[in-house]
């Protein structure tokens, strides 16, 4: 899988750059591909996401410097900022055979993987789509697909602002409680260190599916 490290991005410009990518992708111009990404602070709502779920009015949200985007994802409300590492696997399912809880589970399962190179221990929850800790969840995702093509992808908590998920209701988890690897760790992750490690468990969970 090709890896492309877009730095920090605005997420519109983001997601500008999935499209573009899912339609080569489908023109078999270029091969599955992997984004990873840092955003400015910004709150997104996927296809089942509600301002309910969002806990200040979008003009005070702007003075703090956070942005609020809507987003073609699955799932609900969620929050992206420095810190976190969100990748966007640009992934030609049909090709590889697979099917999108299939494509969901080896994305926790690499997820998982990763952390544990940290020397983190996380899990999957049967009844919740993304990656938990006893601390709380570390690593949402919300995918979509595109004529077979999948886009958007995962968000890892690496050392985000944590204190920004509590303006929402994270997934409708809140009560679950949102953690990070610097929370557990009691130290920040080198993050150049950490991409090569998420790519490469990309890689291999998404050929063993």
């Amino acid at each position: 899988m090709r890896v492309v490290d877009l730095g920090c991005l605005a997420y519109a410009d983001a997601v500008r750059c999935q499209d573009e990518l899912v339609e080569a992708r489908l023109r078999a111009e270029i091969s599955d591909t992997l984004l990873l990404v840092e955003h400015p602070s910004v709150i997104t709502l996927g296809r089942r996401g509600s301002f309910a779920d969002i806990h200040l009015p979008v003009d005070q949200l702007a003075t703090r410097g956070i942005d609020v985007q809507h987003t073609t994802r699955g799932g609900l409300v969620t929050y992206h900022g420095p810190g976190q590492l969100v990748g966007y696997p640009i992934v030609h399912l049909r090709q590889r055979g697979l099917r999108v809880p299939t494509y969901v589970h080896a994305l926790e399962q690499a997820i998982i993987s990763s952390l544990a190179q940290l020397g983190i221990a996380a899990w999957t929850d049967p009844e919740h789509v993304g990656v938990w800790t006893a601390q709380g969840k570390i690593a949402a995702i919300g995918i979509a697909q595109r004529h077979g093509v999948a886009l958007h992808g995962f968000a890892i908590n690496l050392q985000p602002e944590l204190a920004h998920f509590a303006l929402i209701n994270p997934c409708g988890l809140a009560e679950r409680g949102v953690t990070s690897a610097q929370a557990i760790l009691g130290q920040p992750v080198d993050v150049p260190t950490f991409k090569p490690l998420i790519a490469g468990a990309v890689d291999e969970f998404l050929l063993a599916a």
